[in-house]
């Protein structure tokens, strides 16, 4: 084994073992939360065949993504889910490899809410190829492309990790 790959195994295993417990509980709620949504909506739909309004502007729409945001890489190729899920897999590892490093409550949250969702979706892929979406946002002709909820935990995850940067280099400007 190769030096750097020795030194890489190490870091994200001593990593990966500093996980906080609140990380440790929070990753299988909030993925059997998303894969139960996808579950029940999924079934609801499929028997009544159609949107369920919930307000103007916001329904409850089933829809299938081969691909990953916005239907990128779509693909009905057999290994397709396999790929994209090995690698939303190795993203989540790394994700939470760095972010256990981190001394920021903050960003350790986002890393957990990005690989909550991460997880989810590569565990909904995984069953039949497709992840299963139904949060449908728009107005009249004008829609945003279906998605749920493992997607609004990586945005979380994502948003939270740029406002923990922003406060940290506003912190050390004003350290100088």
């Amino acid at each position: 084994m190769s030096i750097l790959k020795q030194k890489y195994s190490d870091l994200t295993a001593t990593s990966l073992g500093r996980i906080r417990g609140g990380q440790l509980l929070m990753l299988p709620t909030l993925i059997a939360l998303d894969l139960f949504l996808k579950y029940k909506i999924e079934r609801t739909l499929a028997e009544i065949g159609a949107s369920i309004p919930i307000f103007p502007g916001f329904n409850i729409t089933l829809g299938h993504n081969r691909g990953v945001s916005f239907g990128i890489l779509d693909s009905a190729h057999w290994v397709a889910p396999y790929l994209l899920s090995s690698f939303a897999i190795v993203l989540v590892v790394f994700a939470l490899s760095w972010t256990a490093r981190q001394n920021s409550k903050l960003v350790q949250a986002a890393g957990g809410l990005f690989a909550a969702g991460g997880l989810a979706n590569a565990i909904d892929r995984l069953g039949d190829g497709a992840v299963t979406d139904y949060l449908d946002f728009g107005w009249q002709a004008t829609r945003w492309p279906t998605f749920n909820l493992a997607d609004v935990f990586i945005f979380a995850g994502v948003a939270l990790l740029f406002l923990a940067w922003r406060w940290s280099t506003k912190t050390s400007e004003r350290d100088r």
